[in-house]
């Protein structure tokens, strides 16, 4: 294969140059000067594009802008109105809406690989999910009641999760070996700082329930458009399919045989892990500062943007140089484990903290290892992502129960854990919880070590 130089195009080939191969004849990726011409007739490029990547960056950061604004702070303080001295059902809210996604991601992404447009198969679902995204924010924001406020967090996780599933999965269509670990890297980064922006603009919105939803809202619209209109994705018109997608094949998709794809099944078990370990530690995160602060929930959203806005720097040390390391070592499992380590560390810090600089040491340390996971962990997936040409979209989406389940179980199980040992006045054991976390994050980092494939 040849390499080119950098082009700001990731599909040069035009359309009509893209001849459709036959679906009765086993065909083999074959090598053409643009890159890989795969099974299904498209080109996968040698190199992705800056253009691309600059914009693949800024559309992950605007879907978290708007997506995870309300989980960090904007669904506790509408909830706090709502509902006041139930906090509990907050964890009911976010796992609820996460079920919902869970079974919804993977149809959505088969549906995507068999997408045949003159805009490619990934930027339609994109614009679709934004769109659904938009109206959620406005129902969340508006809500009288706290069913309406969970149906429209629900409606947020279908929408803005498609969006966020279709953009990363335009990742595995495009991004060669030797460039993941890098992008990984600044995507990671991105999204961690989005929802830093996300508080600190909510925070200053906290009197006026519909625009702390709908500001960063328009962030997301903004950066989701700029992909969907200036990013180049192959006419995919032309695609060829050995067998036709039917209703029981699509359930069937739904399921892959571990011990073919053992690698995949192990990146998978240990992204479970961690973001199970992730979700206890995140989901309180408000209502934890306000009983370490002794001070109301709606009173710690400067607090969060003040400590977030410092985690930046926190964040970039872990997503830059973990995904930056990580290529140029050519390793990705020890910085997987590294990453889980760091964050246990900064989880058991929090939950031992007898002051406040020992409560944002802790947390800055949490974020370096998040940051790092984050980017690695991404790169480690498409490294070992089966069939990639012709069913990236819905192993992308098997990929994301191990986040989704994560969020929709531990919800329900943290408050489980916090009336463990809870005190008579009524104060939640936090201690126990962040203990937790941090202890399923580490087995979740070992876990990766055992995969072979990828050093």
């Amino acid at each position: 294969m040849t390499n080119p130089p950098p082009s700001d195009s990731n599909a040069d080939l035009a359309a009509s140059e893209l001849a459709p191969l036959p679906s009765t004849l086993p065909v083999t990726p074959v090598a053409v000067e643009e890159g890989i011409r795969t099974v299904t007739g498209l080109i996968r490029p040698a190199r992705a594009s800056s253009s691309y990547i600059w914009l693949l960056i800024l559309a992950q950061f605007g879907i978290f802008v708007a997506f995870i604004t309300p989980l960090a702070i904007s669904l506790a303080v509408r909830l706090a109105v709502l509902a006041p001295a139930n906090e509990e059902y907050l964890g009911y809210i976010t796992g609820s809406g996460s079920v919902v996604v869970m079974i919804i991601t993977p149809i959505i992404g088969i549906l995507s690989d068999r997408t045949r447009s003159r805009f490619g198969r990934r930027r339609p679902w994109v614009l679709g999910g934004m769109l659904v995204g938009v109206v959620s924010l406005f129902v969340m924001g508006a809500a009288p009641s706290v069913f309406l406020l969970g149906a429209g967090w629900v409606l947020a996780q279908i929408g803005w999760g498609t969006s966020l599933a279709q953009v990363t999965t335009s990742m595995a269509d495009t991004l060669p070996e030797h460039q993941r670990g890098k992008v990984a890297g600044f995507v990671g980064f991105a999204t961690q700082v989005a929802p830093v922006a996300g508080v600190i603009i909510a925070g200053y919105l906290v009197g006026d329930a519909l625009l702390m939803f709908l500001i960063p809202g328009v962030v997301g619209v903004v950066f989701v458009l700029l992909f969907v209109l200036f990013s180049r994705e192959q006419d995919s018109r032309m695609m060829t399919f050995a067998e036709k997608l039917t209703f029981g094949s699509a359930l069937g998709k739904y399921i892959f045989n571990p011990a073919k794809y053992p690698d995949y099944s192990l990146v998978w078990v240990g992204r479970f892990l961690f973001y199970f370990g992730l979700t206890l530690n995140t989901t309180f995160t408000a209502f934890f500062f306000a009983s370490r602060l002794d001070v109301g929930v709606d009173k710690v959203a400067g607090v969060l943007a003040t400590l977030s806005f410092v985690g930046i720097a926190a964040t970039t040390i872990g997503a830059l140089g973990g995904g930056w390391l990580s290529d140029k070592l050519r390793r990705r499992r020890l910085f997987v484990l590294v990453a889980s380590l760091i964050f246990a560390a900064g989880v058991i810090m929090e939950a031992v903290a007898t002051d406040v600089p020992m409560l944002f040491a802790g947390s800055l340390v949490a974020s370096v290892g998040i940051g790092a996971f984050s980017a690695v962990d991404q790169a480690l997936l498409l490294d070992v992502l089966p069939e990639r040409d012709t069913d990236a979209g819905r192993f992308m989406g098997i990929a994301g129960f191990a986040t989704a389940i994560p969020q929709a179980v531990a919800p329900f199980l943290a408050p489980l854990i916090l009336v463990i040992g809870a005190t008579a006045a009524g104060e939640k054991n936090y201690t126990l919880l962040y203990w937790v976390a941090g202890a399923i994050t580490v087995i979740g980092g070992f876990v990766v070590m055992r995969i072979r494939s990828v050093r």
